[in-house]
């Protein structure tokens, strides 16, 4: 699946500015990536140095092959790379998922929510998707609520990768019912 469009420019948030990562970004995406703190939950290997963190950027296959990707969430008062939040296709699931990472010291800010939930709109409006999925570990309780509060519904729990995780979908018609909802309250 590719989507059309140029889509390396993502929403704007109150406090954040969504694009795709540049190579200029490695410094910033090796301190995410290299964190344990924000990888715990990821089931992924820790960046190893900023010169594989640009190479990774570089190379990273999913905008040439899908138009869709994680954006670089930017913080609007001071510049910073602060994390990413976006949608990814997934292919062996034939799905878009709906993933966040931040850095520990931007925890509980809200910020997560804020992006996955722009990261939604667009997904339904920009992108005209008929379903986003987010998919977690179990004991990441943490990003769970961030789902939730997004207006994904938990699923029956899947294998994804090898491991136990937990799914949650939202589809058009719920996000349109919710913001219907939310534009009419008082």
């Amino acid at each position: 699946m590719k989507f059309a469009g140029d889509h390396r420019t993502g929403p704007q948030t109150p406090r954040l500015q969504l694009r795709a990562f540049q190579v200029t970004d490695a410094a910033a995406f090796f301190r995410l990536n290299s964190n344990p703190e924000v990888i715990r939950y990821t089931g992924e290997a820790p960046c190893a140095s900023i010169a594989a963190a640009r190479e990774g950027i570089r190379t990273h296959p999913d905008w040439p092959l899908y138009g869709i990707g994680r954006w670089a969430a930017i913080e609007q008062a001071t510049g910073e790379v602060i994390g990413f939040a976006g949608l990814k296709y997934l292919a062996d699931m034939n799905q878009v998922d709906l993933g966040y990472r931040f850095l520990p010291q931007y925890w509980g800010q809200g910020l997560a929510t804020e992006a996955s939930i722009a990261c939604v709109a667009y997904g339904f409006e920009a992108l005209g998707l008929g379903r986003i999925i987010g998919i977690t570990l179990p004991e990441n309780t943490a990003s769970m609520r961030v789902l939730e509060k997004v207006g994904m519904n938990r699923q029956e729990p899947i294998l994804y990768e090898g491991e136990p995780a937990e799914l949650f979908v939202i589809d058009r018609e719920s996000y349109r019912t919710q913001r219907t909802a939310a534009l009419s309250e008082p």
